[in-house]
């Protein structure tokens, strides 16, 4: 994977300097170059619960981590349509128990990697190509990784390179951005799209978009880890995932929603629970899910809603079903999820840019998982050991962020989870954090 995106970040660099000898722009007001910086800090602690055992994945009680991070954003314009993104990153920090111990992770500003020492990764290296088609023309706003200028409102777009899934693919209004708005996993995604990721969430691959009117249509194809759960991806696309999404953008009683839904498949060597535990009880041995791994499919598909109930409040609602008699392979241990919310700026208390959350997610697994988890198998996330008296995990979720300055703001964040881990004999578990956030 390391050669690959050398590889790459050969040809895009080359590119994109090739293009600053005669960069030609149709739009006089379209940005050439851009600029963007962040930085997050997050402190997370558990309170005390009831925890009679534990397992390697368990959960600790009475614990803090923290979590820090800091971006810059890159974008150059390659031609009138194109642009090319660099991403490098220093991160620093653990998420609780290393990231473990609940399906529905309580912060998505913890990746499954963690170092006391800050370290620098490349996050996103890509091109972004925009084919304008006919339709009117729209002013297009610049942001963290898009530059400003217009686009028709009938267009293809063609991404490829480095970057996240979830940059293109279910995205929400009100819960998407950890950064601002939801710290939760399952809030911020829907908990079933097992979306191809290394171990901090980024994949090589390609996405074509297809805009239409009221309509967007998406497909991409993506590199998956060379083990589940892995720090490497396989490349070359032998080990991969398909993804395709159908968006709907409407009006209802005046106010502006969308509604998609994306299908998965993910095809890569992955193992059925039911068969690592028949093996782990015909041989007298710890269960392994890694002794029958083959090459197969899981897929799964997910419905994504976002509402504006009125100018300042806005509901969201994700449901999402994954096949549930194979291992859960990128992203945590979820076959099925439900989640929904409402997000309100505070415009009504004079507190315009500031903003308050409420989510309410309900994460389950199947039956074989139940067992697996009893015969004490590991998921990506969870693992107490035993399983005697599965439950749904269920979660809620509040935060309030307050902007203290024109580009910072700083948040209050609780979350109140019953049976992590999908086990009721622990738990339930209250959790606290403070997130300080700064862009420009």
């Amino acid at each position: 994977m390391g050669e690959l995106v050398r590889q790459m970040s050969g040809t895009l660099l080359a590119a994109a300097l090739a293009s600053c000898a005669g960069n030609a722009v149709a739009d006089d007001a379209a940005e050439n170059y851009a600029l963007h910086g962040q930085f997050t800090y997050v402190e997370q602690e558990t309170l005390g619960f009831s925890a009679p055992y534990a397992g390697s994945n368990s959960l600790t009680p009475n614990e803090g981590r923290e979590t820090t991070d800091a971006t810059v954003f890159l974008g150059r314009r390659l031609w009138s349509d194109a642009e090319i993104w660099l991403v490098p990153e220093v991160d620093q920090g653990f998420g609780l128990d290393d990231t473990l111990g609940i399906a529905g992770f309580p912060s998505a500003e913890a990746y499954k990697v963690g170092k006391n020492q800050p370290y620098l990764r490349l996050t996103r290296l890509f091109i972004r190509d925009t084919v304008n088609l006919d339709g009117e023309t729209e002013k297009v706003e610049a942001d963290t990784m898009m530059l400003a200028g217009t686009h028709s409102v009938n267009r293809w777009v063609f991404t490829f390179g480095k970057f996240g899934v979830v940059d293109i693919f279910d995205n929400n209004a009100y819960a998407h951005d950890p950064k601002h708005d939801f710290l939760n996993w399952t809030a911020v995604d829907a908990g079933s799209f097992d979306y191809a990721a290394d171990a901090w969430g980024y994949t090589v691959g390609a996405a074509a978009e297809r805009y239409q009117g009221a309509w967007t249509f998406r497909v991409g194809a993506f590199d998956l880890s060379d083990i589940p759960n892995s720090t490497r991806l396989e490349p070359g696309f032998h080990e991969f995932e398909l993804v395709a999404e159908v968006e709907r953008r409407y009006v209802l009683g005046g106010a502006p929603g969308t509604m998609l839904v994306t299908a998965y498949n993910n095809r890569a060597r992955m193992g059925l629970l039911a068969a690592a535990v028949a093996l782990a009880q015909s041989t007298a041995t710890p269960v392994s899910i890694a002794s029958v791994r083959q090459y197969r499919s899981r897929p799964g598909i997910d419905l994504d809603l976002a509402q504006a109930l009125t100018t300042d409040l806005g509901l969201f609602a994700r449901v999402g079903k994954a096949s549930g008699n194979v291992e859960a392979y990128e992203f945590t241990d979820v076959d099925r999820s439900v989640s929904v919310g409402l997000s309100l700026k505070g415009s009504a208390w004079s507190r315009a840019n500031d903003k308050v959350g409420l989510a309410v997610i309900d994460n389950g697994i199947s039956a074989q998982e139940e067992q697996y988890l009893n015969a004490g198998g590991l998921g990506i996330l969870v693992g107490d050991g035993k399983l005697p008296h599965p439950g749904a995990e269920q979660i809620l979720e509040t935060f309030y962020s307050a902007a203290i300055l024109p580009h910072a703001e700083v948040s209050l964040d609780y979350q109140a989870v019953e049976n992590p881990g999908y086990n009721r004999d622990r738990g339930p578990v209250s959790i606290w954090a403070v997130r300080v956030h700064a862009d420009f």
